[in-house]
């Protein structure tokens, strides 16, 4: 998939990484350049990570820098709160996302709100990577997708990098980014590879990526679900369907202009993500169309394709029957495309 980066300095020169090899170079870099930045997190330091992301940084950078943190979630990211409120930059990892249940008093009632109760006094440019997403048979304790939690806190931006070009520029911008910043990582990503720039780049919180061009339906998606889109779109190419696939990137703030620029073109809007159907990031997006002059052009009832409306179970057909899959895309987009909806 070629996604478009942007990135603050284009480099030329690009080499094959895994998105979670993509990751840890941002952190080595961020480490490298900035003495504020530190790691924490629970077993991230010998044991590289529970998905082995920091890998050898302990050694490269010492356990100053690449600290490992009790096993309470709440105390870990009460103390990167607070690291971030003295100056430093902390990039906190939670073993699984659904872990940051625990510290939901942290994230949402100190870090995304102590900038504006202070009057811009103090800013809290902390980092929260989260392993997210189902697939790996972790059962429903460990396997669920939060991103519409989060987005919907002021004060807090949320990114779902998709490539591991992105998974690097999306890191190293939330860094570079004064607020706190919530970095979903899907687990199923990790072992994917691709090109990335080397060196130093961002790619911009609140931009989006058309990653494939079409005329006939839009499909919004983000993480894992970018890949299933595209896998969809392909085939539906050969029954000469041209599906348009928007990589959302960022689920706040969200990239109003390009969704409504493609769905002016097209026409049909599916909006697909792995989180629960009922209030997730496909309602949103809907809303937006439907409160913005692209309502217009609809020809059809905008279609969402989210999660089941239960815990994800452990059983692999189950599991895979709980979140969207490609053939599911392709169904639901054959349809809007055909005005069978």
């Amino acid at each position: 998939m070629n996604a478009q980066t942007h990135i603050s300095q284009p480099e030329t020169k690009t080499r094959e990484m895994s998105y979670a090899e993509a990751i840890r170079d941002a952190m080595a870099i961020a480490l490298e350049r900035d003495p504020t930045v530190i790691l924490m997190g629970e077993d991230i330091g010998t044991y590289g990570g529970a998905f082995q992301v920091t890998g050898d940084l302990v050694e490269r950078f010492g356990k100053d820098r690449v600290m490992d943190t009790p096993i309470s979630e709440l105390g870990g990211a009460g103390v990167a709160v607070g690291a971030a409120l003295t100056g430093l930059k902390p990039i906190y990892e939670f073993q699984f996302s659904d872990f940051a249940a625990l510290a939901m008093e942290q994230i949402v009632n100190q870090a995304a709100k102590l900038r504006y109760m202070l009057g811009g006094e103090a800013a809290v440019p902390v980092v929260f990577r989260m392993p997210s997403g189902s697939g790996t048979g972790a059962a429903a304790q460990h396997s669920q997708s939060f991103e519409a939690w989060f987005g919907h806190v002021p004060g807090l931006k949320v990114v779902q990098p998709s490539t591991p070009a992105d998974a690097k520029g999306l890191l190293l911008a939330a860094l570079a980014d004064p607020d706190p910043v919530i970095v979903f990582e899907h687990k199923l990503l990790y072992k994917m590879k691709g090109e990335v720039p080397e060196g130093y780049y961002t790619t911009p919180i609140g931009k989006a990526a058309v990653v494939r061009q079409g005329k006939d339906v839009t499909i919004v998606a983000s993480a894992i679900m970018v890949h299933r889109a595209l896998e969809a779109a392909a085939k539906l190419a050969k029954e000469g369907i041209e599906a348009e696939v928007i990589d959302l990137r960022s689920v706040r703030p969200i990239d109003r202009e390009t969704i409504i620029a493609s769905v002016k073109k097209t026409g049909k809007l599916l909006c697909v993500y792995e989180g629960v159907r009922t209030l997730g990031v496909g309602a949103e997006i809907s809303a937006l169309i439907a409160e913005s002059d692209a309502f217009d052009y609809l020809d059809a009832p905008i279609q969402r394709l989210g999660g089941a409306e239960a815990p994800i179970p452990y059983n692999p057909d189950l599991e895979r029957a709980a979140v969207p899959q490609a053939a599911g895309i392709e169904d639901v987009a054959r349809k809007l495309a055909r005005g069978q909806v």
